[in-house]
């Protein structure tokens, strides 16, 4: 698997530009999209005008004071810009990179869609949805396309960080190409489906950088608890100051609590700590898919990816080692070998899939029989469909077909003829050995069975076991007729199966699925694979698979690595317990800060409260010690927010466990540390 090269947690680029972006995001505008943020702003330019007055007007209250408590809550509201920033800034270089990519080259525009066709050329940005360009060996895509004629090795390391090249070529799934890649050899007949600013790359660096960015559901519901919490302390603290100075009058001693005091416990209670760093957290989601080479078309696809409990795997390429060969053939009774051998080639001629290029090859080399020339036989070919899974070819009042067992069955009796009971035999006991039997048919007689050999990858069943324990079920879709795949099926450790997948019925699973209320995740690379990726949660489409495809997709693999779905899950679920992680640290944070501060901050209106003060803080700096440690821990954890809390793939109650005890407990027990290291360093200091 390619991902491109990670780039350094503090690239000193990246830092240089978030220290600026950070002063940017001081616009109020900006501010103002994040409600706990944009209170300790507000709270910001509440103290700054108070340490003005303070020092213009002396009181009661230090203007040092009220000044250093005005600094560290414009440096929270700095360091939670910041976060985003350097999160915002790895995506931002990735995009600059991608962007060195693209040239406006000049292309050679077809005046008619066909090779040899007069040529006249045109710049890359000139080009419309539905012109035809001729790409020649060294010549570089100019855009977004179709291949519609030809076949050619073509270099897509700029966009997939892959060296080695690709094939692309007319019809299948392996005929669209990327705006900016190179062809090597031979050439390719090109028709443009993007227009100049909608192109795959364009799409890929607006995600990148976050233009398109929305916030997903969950996002938006924890949003709203964070500014319901904010709201409730916002009147708490509000309704004090009157009490205070209310009690002070009532009892004749003490100090009235001051509105600087009361804007740094503000600060203090409401989770600033997870509001500072939550976007930044989304933000590094999409970063880390990045990494792993798919582009997720919204931080949506990221976010259902982490709750995916059903993924629907496709057997070839991602459980199997990918291209099935011709090993065996084996005649029906009466048959030659030399005749079944003959009829399968010539079934294959036009079939340009692997495992028709087998046959071909395998009746070559092991029967003898020379590789003829399709275009002197004078013949009709059958491409092979998803939904009759047949192919073969009708020459000279000869009807020869090739496809699945039972297709076969059905075009033998819609010949007249019937499928002997041996033929059948061989089928399932093909099938039995996790093997895929294409029969052969010359009309209505059977003339034999093509052992087709399937490989399970190596390791396979261990990662089916992992996903199992994340409680993801995991589905095997095939082609194959059943008993095959349940052969493959029980060798791989999948939990289902789904044989004789056509487009109907993979849709039909993920509906019924989703009905169940499962969240499906599937990968897929060919138009027939479009109605499907269209229904699922998570639709991984190949970047080698047709337009259709990655239209359908919220999601886009540059690698076309199909078991790279996996790994899309365990980054989707990585962000889910980052943002559970810190938002539960940020709350135990929360609840010890009332204990540590509360006493100390309201000794002087209420001197009974200082037997409360048990960590002994001192009266004088204890807020000011509150709203420093409160600043800081965010600056600590956004290393933790970029990089993601580690995934283990355990069960859900132990995740739960986990995260109680490491940041539950964790936050509970670092600010009574925190604040009071901080206190004595300020006594020690004379700052009061």
């Amino acid at each position: 698997m390619t991902t491109h090269k990670a780039r350094p947690l503090f690239d000193l680029p990246i830092l240089r530009q978030a220290m600026i972006e950070s002063l940017k995001k001081l616009d109020p505008r900006f501010q103002a999209r994040n409600p706990v943020m944009f209170t300790v702003f507000v709270g910001s330019l509440l103290t700054s005008a108070l340490a003005i007055h303070a020092l213009l007007v002396p009181g009661t209250e230090s203007a040092g004071f009220i000044f250093a408590i005005s600094a560290w809550l414009w440096f929270t509201v700095l360091f939670a810009n910041f976060a985003e920033a350097m999160a915002e800034g790895r995506g931002k270089a990735q995009a600059d990179a991608l962007r060195q990519t693209r040239r406006d080259v000049a292309a050679k525009k077809l005046r008619e869609p066909r090779y040899g066709a007069a040529t006249q050329d045109a710049p890359a940005s000139s080009l419309r949805k539905g012109d035809v360009v001729l790409v020649e060996a060294g010549d570089v895509i100019p855009a977004d396309g179709e291949v519609i004629e030809g076949v050619a090795s073509v270099d897509e390391s700029a966009i997939t960080g892959e060296s080695a090249p690709v094939i692309r070529e007319s019809g299948g799934d392996r005929s669209s190409v990327t705006g900016g890649t190179r062809v090597l050899s031979d050439w390719l007949v090109v028709r443009v489906t993007a227009n100049p600013g909608e192109t795959f790359l364009d799409r890929m660096i607006s995600l990148i950088e976050g233009a398109k960015r929305q916030k997903t559901p969950n996002e938006i519901a924890l949003n709203i608890l964070l500014a319901a919490m904010t709201i409730i302390f916002l009147v708490v603290c509000v309704t004090l100051l009157p009490f205070s100075a209310y009690s002070v009058r009532a009892a004749g001693q003490g100090h009235a609590i001051s509105i600087t005091v009361l804007v740094a416990l503000l600060v203090c209670l409401i989770p600033t700590t997870i509001g500072g760093l939550l976007s930044a957290i989304g933000i590094a989601g999409m970063d880390r898919m990045i990494q792993a080479n798919v582009i997720a078309t919204s931080g949506r696809a990221v976010e259902a990816a982490g709750d995916v409990d059903v993924l629907l795997l496709d057997k070839t390429g991602t459980i199997t080692l990918g291209n099935r060969q011709a090993v065996e053939l084996i005649p029906a009774p009466g048959i030659s070998i030399t005749t079944l051998a003959d009829t399968a080639q010539l079934a294959s001629l036009a079939d340009e899939t692997p495992e028709g290029r087998s046959i071909v090859v395998l009746a070559k080399q092991k029967y003898g029989l020379r590789a003829r020339n399709v275009h002197e036989l004078n013949a009709t070919f059958i491409p092979f469909t998803a939904q009759t899974r047949i192919s073969g070819v009708s020459m000279d009042g000869r009807e020869i077909r090739k496809g699945a067992g039972d297709a076969i069955v059905a075009f033998i009796r819609s010949q007249g003829g019937q499928i002997p009971a041996e033929v059948q035999n061989t089928i399932d006991d093909v099938a039995k050995r996790g093997g895929t039997p294409l029969v052969v048919a010359d009309g209505p007689e059977a003339l034999g069975v093509i052992y087709l050999k399937d490989i399970v990858k190596g390791g396979i069943k261990e990662r089916f076991i992992e996903l199992r324990r994340m409680g993801i079920k995991t589905v095997m879709i095939t082609g194959d007729n059943p008993l095959t795949a349940a052969a493959i099926a029980a060798e791989a450790g999948v939990d289902d199966f789904l044989a004789q997948a056509t487009p109907e019925a993979k849709l039909k699973m993920i509906r019924d699925y989703q009905a169940g209320g499962r969240l499906v995740a599937m990968t897929g690379d060919g138009t027939n694979d479009s109605p499907a990726l269209a229904q699922a949660d998570v639709a991984v489409a190949m970047n080698s698979g047709t337009q259709a495809a990655k239209e359908a997709g919220n999601m886009v693999d540059l690698d076309s690595n199909p078991t790279k779905l996996i790994e899309i899950v365990e980054i989707g679920k990585q962000l889910l317990i980052t943002r559970g992680s810190l938002t539960t640290f940020s709350l135990a944070n929360d609840v010890a800060k009332y204990f540590a501060i509360i006493p100390a901050a309201f000794a002087s209106t209420y001197p009974v409260l200082e037997t409360l003060n048990v960590m002994r803080l001192n009266t004088g700096t204890a807020i000011l010690s509150a709203v420093i440690f409160n600043a800081l821990i965010i600056v600590l954890l956004i290393p933790l927010a970029l990089r993601g809390v580690k995934y283990r793939a355990v069960g859900a109650a132990r995740l739960l466990r986990d995260n109680l005890l490491i940041y539950g407990l964790g936050g509970l027990i670092v600010p009574f540390i925190g604040i009071k290291v901080i206190d004595v360093i300020l006594v020690a200091l004379r700052v009061a």
